[in-house]
């Protein structure tokens, strides 16, 4: 019975061990395995790429972004003491006035106090953060039965567009907008911005990844992990800021002198095509666009197809040329000023009754180029205009360009239409498409593919180059030299005679058409005046178009003397030296 009892109370004791060492166990085991909500040892921050910068050829950042920075802080962690120290530092490290600070410290609890700090501010507020932790600012409270302290944290929040020169080189610059998200993004929508967007964008957000402090901030040391973060592509122009500057002015001034609707002009280099400056009088700031800026928006240069007028007459001119059907010195009649073609009746402002052929250019016959202009076939004629590159894109770095209109070769068959076409109606051209045919008068023979941005780099500087402008002859060396010479006239003798500059070589060639309206021509007016302006070493091919002058139409009196001007420009600033006699 002994020996019973002795053994029951060997197996209870064990039992009892047994229980309570099972219930060790579980606790032990639950312990490993419940989340206990440590702070984490290790943490990761992402350094987010940034859009490429566009740079003018002399070295200003006409665009470039900033990040934005979001500020935040658990106001339940601020030690209720030293809350208006608190302010008043924040305030002096984050640029924000304290009274706004205050403001948004009144809600208990998670609080944004600004999405909207840029990269500098954010810098200094981290180093704000970690004095204020290791200063106990903030102090822990409790969520049930854990204790959180937080202190100040800052994450990148977005990026943000930045146009120090507000309004200039719009709109071939183009604009962005917003893409909103947790991290908000930008897009290009027009100009540059939006042609280059591939280049342009971020290229790789950088990550880093380490031991955390005290202030929550990463211990930068061998055992971190560093992904490099790549911005992307700047853009360099072919313009320069002080030239472009300058050129936007003379047109501000011409604009306001006219009460034109719209001024374009634009310089180009004929031998390589790069665009030296190109704007327009009625611009916009991309930052802040308003209402009253959404007709400008568009680049006129390249999405404003219109009649051109007189400007045809040297491309009809010179297709007659090169098929050996006019002689330059001929003489054609000219009806003093009023001649009939079918049921039309045409006229001329300078009333002569006869002309040399190369005088219908010199002084703008419509009557002279309507008759010349029979002589070539419809197919010539087609054909022709499409080599000059009428019709399609001209391939210059800005999006949506528009390819205006051709009259198909069947239409070319009839007397008027070929004769209107001749002096330039009945066609819809683009500004760059006149220009870039021009430039084959200077460049003898030679059409070359405009080009605003002359190359891309890297934020480490490394140069990238873009695929070379293409080249294409349009008229054979003989005809592009006696249309040159031609053109020299109109300005030595004829209806360019303003943009005369002793030393220079120039030649251009006036255009005056009436906009269409329904039923007929309206009292409204194109004029523009294109040609070129050399010196010994440098040849440019250059355009001026007003749209609707009021105070005077004639091109005459309106592009001719904005050439002039921009010329002058040229010659100020060292782009072109006149000669010495």
């Amino acid at each position: 019975m002994n020996q019973q009892n002795k053994s029951n109370k060997i197996i209870g004791i064990f039992l009892f061990f047994a229980f309570f060492f099972s219930i060790f166990l579980f606790v032990a085991l639950k312990i490993v395995i419940q989340d206990r909500k440590l702070p984490r040892l290790f943490i990761t921050e992402k350094n987010r790429a940034i859009r490429g910068s566009i740079v003018s050829q002399d070295g200003f950042q006409i665009v470039y972004s900033n990040k934005l920075y979001k500020v935040a802080v658990n106001t339940r962690c601020i030690d209720p003491d030293k809350k208006e120290l608190f302010i008043k530092l924040f305030s002096i490290y984050s640029g924000m006035p304290a009274a706004k600070v205050r403001k948004a410290l009144r809600k208990n609890g998670y609080t944004v106090i600004s999405y909207n700090i840029d990269t500098k501010r954010a810098y200094q507020l981290k180093i704000l953060a970690r004095k204020l932790y290791q200063m106990d600012f903030f102090v822990p409270y409790k969520v049930g039965n854990r204790a959180i302290k937080q202190g100040l944290t800052i994450q990148e929040s977005g990026e943000t567009r930045n146009y120090p020169y507000k309004d200039a080189f719009t709109p071939i610059i183009g604009y962005v907008h917003k893409i909103d998200g947790k991290y908000t993004k930008i897009a290009g929508i027009k100009g540059l911005e939006k042609y280059y967007e591939r280049q342009i964008q971020p290229k790789q957000d950088g990550l880093i990844c380490g031991r955390r402090d005290i202030g929550n901030n990463i211990i930068l040391n061998k055992e971190a992990m560093i992904k490099k973060r790549i911005d992307g592509y700047n853009l360099h122009l072919n313009i320069p800021m002080l030239l472009q500057k300058n050129v936007e002015h003379i047109l501000d001034v011409h604009k306001k002198d006219l009460e034109a609707r719209q001024i374009i002009a634009a310089v180009m280099d004929s031998k390589t095509g790069k665009i030296i400056a190109m704007a327009e009088s009625n611009r916009y700031n991309p930052k802040h666009i308003r209402r009253r800026d959404y007709p400008w928006l568009k680049a006129d240069f390249i999405e404003y197809p219109f009649e051109p007028g007189s400007v045809m007459k040297p491309i009809t001119f010179s297709l007659l040329l090169e098929h050996n059907l006019v002689n330059p010195l001929e003489v054609v009649r000219t009806y003093n000023g009023r001649f009939k073609l079918g049921r039309k009746i045409i006229r001329d402002e300078h009333r002569a009754p006869w002309l040399s052929a190369e005088n219908v250019i010199v002084y703008s016959s419509n009557i002279g180029m309507a008759q010349l202009a029979q002589r070539l076939e419809a197919m010539q004629f087609y054909q022709g205009l499409k080599t000059f590159g009428f019709g399609a894109k001209t391939g210059v770095d800005l999006p949506y360009e528009k390819v205006g209109s051709l009259l198909p070769p069947y239409k070319l068959k009839s007397e008027i239409y070929k004769a209107t076409v001749g002096y330039g109606y009945g066609i819809n051209v683009t500004f760059m498409q006149l220009l870039k045919a021009y430039d084959a008068f200077n460049n003898d023979g030679v059409e070359v593919q405009p080009r605003i941005v002359d190359f891309l780099s890297t934020t480490r500087g490394r140069r990238i180059a873009l695929t070379p402008p293409k080249r294409k002859r349009v008229l054979s060396l003989r005809t592009a030299i006696t249309m040159k010479n031609i053109l020299e006239k109109v300005v030595q003798k004829g209806t360019g005679k303003v943009a005369q500059i002793d030393g220079l070589e120039i030649g251009g060639k006036t255009g005056t058409a009436q906009i269409a309206a329904a039923g007929g021509y309206s009292h409204r007016y194109i004029s523009s005046f294109f040609g070129f302006a050399n010196d010994k070493n440098h040849r440019y091919t250059i355009g001026v178009t007003v749209f609707e002058p009021t105070t005077r139409h004639f091109a005459s009196q309106t592009a001719v003397p904005i050439f002039r001007d921009i010329v002058m420009e040229l010659v100020n600033e060292g782009y072109l030296t006149p000669a010495r006699e």
